[in-house]
């Protein structure tokens, strides 16, 4: 540690997975890194999204699970009530026993956190907002990640209108919730809701749910969701909302064919984007400026550095093909960490970043969609496995399928799933995508049977000609 605290060689503004994952990687390649955060570290992810969406997800499921057990099973189990007070006391246990380990290995790490708001200062310093400079001799790294976007009228007040953020937070279990937005995030929340016995409506403007996925991995988890009663509308617009007097609000939504309904529910839940968050850095004084839409956008991809030689930027500031994800933010922080250490480092290979949307049923993809492939002038050659095709997939009985994208006579493109549990499947497709593996390739490898991988392992063995349930 440099001997007056205010000099250090890395300089990290942001303590979310980009920001923490970039300071640990950097301290351990030995420099001296201080990390700025305002608020708690872990950011986002661990404090309002990802942690606890998917351990309330994990409650939805047991009580799907209960559901399953009478119905299918002849087990006469019932959920007389959720005990909402019981529930998210687990759910902010479990987020703070990560939070105290993120603190504890960011210490042990010798990393030097500083909880305070902070701007640019110039290209090499930073000024916090108790008036403190900092220097850093390697580089500065952007890592203030993201905020839900919000809609003009309908700014939320954590009750009746609510954003990705403070859902989860809101008070007790609402009757009925009207979600705007279907990716990811919105047909998680809507999810979440149903199983908790709420009646759903969940709105997305585009032709389909996660739109920016494989077109067969939409039209089985809009079937799905259906399924389970969730009124589904795509192609479909907001016109209008409008707070009750006695609570809940009223919406108008017209649908593809001009038609419009009204929706009123409890509780209106806006999942229509996040935007980056750069208010407040004076990037000007470093001689850095957003684009039109709010990223920075790295002037060198393979380094993620702006144009601003040593200002490095990871995570939810950066445009796409960056995912805004958290997993794809840790190897951004591993790529900058060890940029600024002089070490080595692959770019990030975006299209062999998987991407999950945790819902029931959920779905895994990583690489190309088939649009995409065919888009790019690859000679497509595809296969399709249902999850019932194999033994374990009847014994979950909820469906599903996989999907493999490959080049004709060439490498694996893509792989999508939907289906229970594939969120815990798409490991193996992960490597064959980033290994360019091809179908051959990985039809020698044999999967455990019993398990709704051999769904996987099978479309490979079809797509090599080696298949024994061909479809």
């Amino acid at each position: 540690m440099n001997s007056n605290g205010t000099e250090a060689d890395v300089i990290v503004i942001g303590g979310g997975t980009g920001g923490y994952g970039t300071a640990l990687r950097a301290a351990a390649l030995g420099l001296d890194v201080v990390l700025v955060e305002r608020d708690k570290v872990g950011g986002t992810c661990l404090h309002r999204g990802c942690i606890p969406s998917k351990a309330m997800l994990h409650a939805a499921e047991l009580v799907d699970g209960v559901a399953e057990a009478r119905e299918r099973w002849g087990v006469r189990v019932t959920v007389d009530s959720v005990d909402w007070a019981a529930l998210t006391a687990t759910r902010d246990d479990i987020v703070s026993r990560n939070h105290q380990g993120v603190e504890a290995h960011l210490r042990q790490a010798g990393v030097r956190v500083v909880r305070s708001g902070a701007r640019l200062a110039g290209p090499r310093s930073v000024r916090t907002v108790d008036g403190r400079e900092f220097t850093a001799a390697r580089g500065i790294v952007l890592a203030t990640g993201s905020r839900p976007r919000v809609l003009p009228g309908l700014e939320p007040d954590g009750h009746t209108v609510v954003t990705s953020d403070d859902a989860l937070f809101a008070p007790g279990l609402p009757a009925s919730v009207l979600v705007l937005g279907g990716g990811a995030i919105g047909v998680e929340y809507a999810s979440f809701h149903r199983s908790m016995g709420a009646e759903v409506t969940l709105v997305e403007a585009a032709e389909r749910l996660v739109p920016s996925e494989d077109a067969d991995v939409s039209r089985h988890l809009a079937r799905g969701l259906k399924k389970r009663g969730i009124d589904v509308r795509t192609a479909a617009r907001l016109e209008g909302a409008e707070r009750l007097p006695g609570g809940g609000v009223r919406a108008i939504v017209r649908g593809a064919r001009g038609d419009v309904r009204d929706v009123v529910a409890q509780r209106l839940l806006v999942a229509v984007g996040r935007v980056p968050v750069t208010d407040g850095l004076d990037l000007a004084a470093a001689g850095l400026a957003t684009d039109e839409r709010g990223f920075l956008t790295p002037a060198d991809w393979s380094r993620l550095e702006t144009a601003v030689p040593g200002i490095h930027v990871v995570g939810d500031l950066l445009p796409p093909p960056s995912l805004g994800l958290a997993h794809a933010s840790f190897a951004e922080g591993l790529l900058v960490a060890e940029t600024l250490a002089g070490v080595a480092s692959a770019p990030v290979d975006y299209t062999a970043v998987p991407r999950v949307t945790y819902s029931a049923p959920q779905t895994a993809a990583v690489g190309l969609t088939e649009a995409q492939a065919r888009d790019l002038s690859y000679d497509v050659v595809v296969n399709t496995m249902p999850l019932t095709a194999v033994a374990k997939g009847m014994v979950h009985g909820q469906g599903g399928t996989v999907k493999v994208v490959a080049e004709r006579g060439g490498r694996v493109l893509g792989v999508h799933l939907v289906g229970p549990h594939v969120s815990e499947m798409i490991a193996e497709s992960q490597l064959i995508v980033g290994w360019d593996a091809e179908p051959g390739d990985v039809a020698r490898h044999v999967h455990a049977h019993p398990t709704l991988s051999e769904a996987v392992g099978e479309a490979f063995l079809s797509l090599a000609g080696r298949g024994l349930h061909q479809q």
